[in-house]
């Protein structure tokens, strides 16, 4: 880890591929993070270039992990990469950089994994799905647990919002998570635009847990930011 001076502020670096999802994470940050200086970095062309090649390609890998370093040098000692598409990119970034970085939608999984045995997973672009699926596997694995996971793709949801009708994306999305995904345990939001639709529902309409990314993300990012903190005072 580089030399901090003493006077310095422990800073977390937030990439995100859609400027949507800022004003959600800078909620979060403020709510657990208002002792730490926080940053955030957009790019869109990320999260367009794996929905055309459909999947996180090695090309699109090299430029996450040439932001987490520009995020480096710009001063962050912990960078939330917080599009679950590009997840899988954050573990080259681990083996590459001395900072933890960290993946939008760990914790999600592992405290998915936890509770329950049949998890149901819901998004609306295959390219967020099947990398959510593999990380409850690999999680579900780590943890010698045996899951069983119920996909729920609502494809037409993500044209909606990309052309600004958000109540349909939501009534879509709403419909499919009540109809879809009988019989589970727990249900996992690979999205975290996926959020706010379980809001929006009546009190009880799902009768089970609903997990999602951000808050999980943000609380064991603060869990990070301690450590080093303790770590940098300890030096």
């Amino acid at each position: 880890m580089r030399p901090l001076p003493m006077d310095s502020v422990t800073t977390l670096a937030l990439l995100h591929t859609s400027p949507s999802v800022a004003p959600v994470f800078s909620g979060l940050c403020q709510k657990h993070l208002p002792e730490f200086r926080i940053f955030h970095m957009v790019d869109e062309s990320l999260i367009q270039e794996t929905m055309r090649a459909g999947g996180l390609r090695k090309s699109t890998a090299r430029r996450v992990v040439n932001h987490v370093g520009s995020a480096a040098e710009a001063g962050a000692d912990a960078v939330l990469v917080t599009c679950s598409s590009i997840g899988q990119a954050t573990r080259i970034a681990q083996q590459l950089f001395d900072l933890p970085v960290l993946r939008v939608d760990e914790a999600m999984a592992e405290a998915a994994v936890r509770q329950a045995g049949v998890i149901g997973v819901a998004a609306t672009v295959r390219t967020t799905l099947d990398p959510t699926l593999a990380l409850l596997r690999e999680k579900a694995q780590e943890a010698g647990k045996e899951v069983k996971l119920v996909e729920c793709l609502s494809e037409a949801a993500f044209p909606a919002i990309l052309a600004g009708d958000t109540a349909k994306h939501d009534a879509l999305v709403a419909k499919a998570l009540l109809e879809e995904l009988q019989g589970v345990d727990l249900i996992v939001l690979a999205q975290a635009s996926m959020a706010r639709v379980v809001d929006g529902l009546p009190a009880g309409a799902l009768p089970v847990p609903v997990l999602t990314s951000p808050e999980l993300a943000i609380l064991r990012a603060r869990h990070t930011l301690q450590t080093l903190g303790q770590t940098e005072a300890g030096d």
